[in-house]
């Protein structure tokens, strides 16, 4: 009887940065980071982008939370449809849990706002004080006019982006173009206000300060990816067979004969990692898999003339059993990301029918509890009924409405409601039908569009007999 696989272990944090705790990462170029800056400028590009982009006469993206309508493109969307607010969160879990079993913390490296907002003001933390060494000799000096003006204007720089950004997240409630025009006339209203400054300390904070502490001591993912891993996970692996024995040697040195692995012990790999982690000490919850270790190994081991992948993206299966690329695909394809796979595309296939099957109007048929029912003066039976509607389409419509399902049922008065274009509108009717066995009876109430025959609905009720 085999033995069972022991437990996924991640190794504790064991930062190489001294001094006052604060990592300054260095820069590296590469495949992965330009990765990386592709996945800013689109994230960063869509938000604050959607704001100021018009759509039918209004913007198009715009969570209006006074009228109680979100505009999506063609799709509005109304408290009554909060159902699919459920599936998006519903499908954002599925989607995390499939990439991390897949490939790891991809979201995290790749697309996570704090990584994305991070990344931006280290980049303009080095136009203002320069790279790693600059920016840890000018922390450690004592301060002067040159120290003061550098990192005010730093400062500066991260505030007018972290307002610039609360602006746009406040733009997604209130209209964008509404909103910079009261600010630019100082008449913002205290709420706007509130969000702006809410949300800019927010982006200020997290990531001109709080940074990589976010992701290792707040962040509650790191803690449960174990469960999400297994070991054909794809995730940042150092090759320990190959690196070690570690140390420095000259560039032309056979390092076999001196009893020595390919790593040259430069700690690079560290420098580079925003999370201050050395690699090589194995998996760990603090690595954020953004590959910027790879990219700095990879040109180092350009220099030394050696082959690339020492630290690269592997499965310890693959590291263990020293799988190629084709077998690390094919494990890919396992029982737990199939499934994961197969409920996503089943539920988003639902939902985008849902959403495309949506009718144009939605009634809702309130009964009047003020009297269940009433003999007409024509000794029919008179029952009331309010019924409310929503026009979920972005043009007026005309609604005829109809009765049926009971002898001689008819509607007294008029059976027409004319709706605003994505608005509402409730109408107060009298049914009649002929007297007959006392108790509920079932009916119908027929709304069909005068202009679109196609546009039709049809809602069920019950007729009150005495």
């Amino acid at each position: 009887m085999s033995e069972p696989t022991p437990p996924r272990r991640f190794i504790p944090i064991q930062h190489l940065h001294k001094g006052d705790g604060k990592i300054h990462p260095r820069s590296i170029s590469g495949h992965f980071q330009n990765w990386r800056w592709i996945f800013v400028w689109l994230t960063q590009i869509l938000f604050y982008g959607l704001p100021w982009l018009p759509w039918n006469g209004r913007q198009a993206v715009l969570f209006d939370l006074e009228t109680r309508r979100f505009y999506l493109f063609d799709l509005v969307l109304w408290p009554q449809d909060t159902i699919y607010l459920a599936i998006l969160l519903v499908l954002s879990a599925l989607a995390l849990f499939l990439f991390t079993a897949v490939a790891g913390r991809l979201w995290c490296g790749y697309a996570c706002p704090q990584t994305v907002y991070t990344s931006i003001f280290l980049w303009m933390e080095k136009l203002f004080e320069g790279e790693r060494q600059q920016r840890i000799k000018l922390d450690a000096a004592p301060w002067s006019a040159r120290k003061l003006r550098i990192k005010a204007g730093k400062q500066a720089a991260w505030l007018v982006f972290a307002l610039w950004t609360g602006l746009s997240f406040v733009g997604y409630f209130t209209p964008i173009r509404e909103l910079t025009r009261e600010l630019g006339s100082l008449a913002m209203g205290p709420s706007e206000l509130f969000w702006v400054l809410f949300y800019a300390g927010l982006t200020y904070g997290n990531a001109g300060f709080l940074r990589e502490k976010m992701c290792t001591l707040i962040c509650p993912y790191a803690r449960f990816q174990s469960v999400m891993f297994d070991r054909d996970t794809l995730i940042i692996t150092y090759d320990e067979e190959r690196g070690d024995p570690r140390g420095s040697r000259p560039k032309k040195a056979d390092p076999k004969a001196q009893g020595l692995g390919d790593c040259v012990d430069c700690g690079i790999c560290v420098q580079v990692c925003p999370t201050g982690i050395d690699i090589r000490n194995g998996l760990q919850v603090e690595c954020i898999g953004c590959a910027a270790c790879i990219d700095a190994c990879d040109q180092v081991m350009d220099k030394m003339s050696y082959p690339r992948g020492l630290i690269r993206y592997s499965t310890e299966n693959a590291l263990k059993e020293h799988l190629g690329k084709d077998e690390i695909l094919r494990r890919a394809r396992r029982p737990r990301t199939l499934v994961y796979t197969a409920i996503f595309l089943v539920i988003t296939g639902a939902t985008a029918w849902s959403l495309t099957h949506r009718p144009a109007v939605r009634v809702d048929v309130i009964r009047d509890r003020a009297s269940m029912s009433r003999e007409a003066e024509d000794g029919s039976i008179e029952n009331v009924f309010r019924l409310q509607f929503i026009n979920a389409s972005e043009r007026p419509r005309n609604y005829h409405i109809a009765v049926t399902g009971l002898p001689g049922i008819r509607l007294v008065g008029p059976a027409d409601i004319a709706l605003p274009s994505a608005g509402t509108g409730d109408i107060t009717l009298s049914v009649r039908a002929e007297s007959s066995a006392s108790g509920s009876r079932p009916i119908q109430f027929l709304i069909q569009d005068r202009d679109d025959p196609l546009v039709k609905v049809e809602e069920k009720a019950k007729f009150w007999m005495p």
